[in-house]
């Protein structure tokens, strides 16, 4: 290892906005069970299908309908 590293040439990152920041969020159980089983039949990490899912609905501008019972 050097003493020293010259970092005068190095270059931002350009993937850094695109980052992912870890949050806390509760999900029934049926939810989860449902994107696992959709990301297994999809090859994927079932998180990063839901992340998938969310931002989909971001930038579509979804707006959820709800009806209260």
């Amino acid at each position: 290892m050097r003493d020293h590293y010259d970092f005068s040439n190095s270059v931002k990152n350009p993937y850094a906005k695109k980052l992912k920041k870890q949050v806390t969020i509760r999900l029934d159980e049926d939810t989860v069970e449902y994107f696992k089983g959709l990301a297994e039949d999809k090859g994927i990490p079932y998180q990063s299908l839901i992340n998938l899912y969310l931002r989909d609905c971001a930038q579509t501008h979804r707006d959820l309908k709800m009806q209260w019972q």
